[in-house]
């Protein structure tokens, strides 16, 4: 899940974005409305939460201009204020949810992985291929009934091949939607989390390299390929 985080009070954004990324989200952040607009225009974003009041454009700007546009992701508005008429407002204004100022982390985090998991249509909180189960939500993942011990990229790495359902990912898919707007795309990041998420899942080994085009799911035969049909 890749999420924007824009809110001119930069601790706390700089605090949501660190506990959304030890969830195994890829993070943006940004300051002032302005700069939201950038980040939006440029990238895709699953969720974007936005503090209503912020230098630039400010947020009830950018969640009418997402809702006009039809754009995919989803809107958490956060706001110092309280009352009902602000929030009938907000939601008004096309956002998905509303959550006020101060807030418990854990609520946002729950509210953004359930604005996430609308953001894509028909997709599983719990995703299962080969053995293999994903539980988003509770942030799990098992092989064969044995707890994987996973990095937050190497899960959000997982999540992306499972998603894909076999299909070849490449680096820069896993770059763009693992990583956040920091990751340097001449890096081997994407080679080496690949590399010990294969490790720490073990044999037989379940993710392979499409040599010059990516990676993707399945267990191979004892011929050498997927089993997808007769060797």
């Amino acid at each position: 899940m890749r999420v924007l985080v824009a809110d001119d009070e930069r601790l706390l954004a700089d605090t949501v974005a660190e506990g959304l990324r030890r969830l195994s989200m890829a993070v943006d952040v940004c300051y002032d409305g302005d700069a939201g607009f950038e980040r939006i225009s440029v990238h895709r974003y699953d969720v974007v939460v936005l503090d209503r009041d912020m230098p630039g454009r400010s947020g009830d700007e950018l969640c009418r201009w997402l809702s006009d546009t039809r754009n995919d992701a989803r809107v958490l508005l956060l706001t110092a204020a309280a009352g009902i008429r602000d929030r009938v407002d907000g939601l008004g204004l096309g956002a998905d949810d509303y959550l006020t100022k101060p807030f418990a982390f854990a609520e946002l985090a729950a509210r953004v992985q359930a604005l996430g998991r609308r953001s894509r249509a028909a997709t599983q909180p719990v995703l299962e291929q080969d053995g293999l189960v994903l539980d988003i939500p509770r942030h799990s993942a098992l092989r064969d009934g044995r707890v994987l011990d996973l990095t937050p990229k190497e899960f959000a790495v997982l999540e992306v091949l499972l998603r894909a359902e076999g299909r070849v990912v490449t680096a820069e898919e896993l770059l763009e939607q693992a990583w956040d707007e920091n990751a340097d795309p001449f890096t081997n990041a994407v080679r080496v989390a690949v590399m010990t998420l294969r490790r720490k899942l073990g044999d037989p080994a379940i993710v392979q390299t499409i040599p010059r085009v990516g990676y993707r799911l399945g267990v191979t035969t004892s011929c050498g390929s997927p089993p997808l049909g007769a060797c």
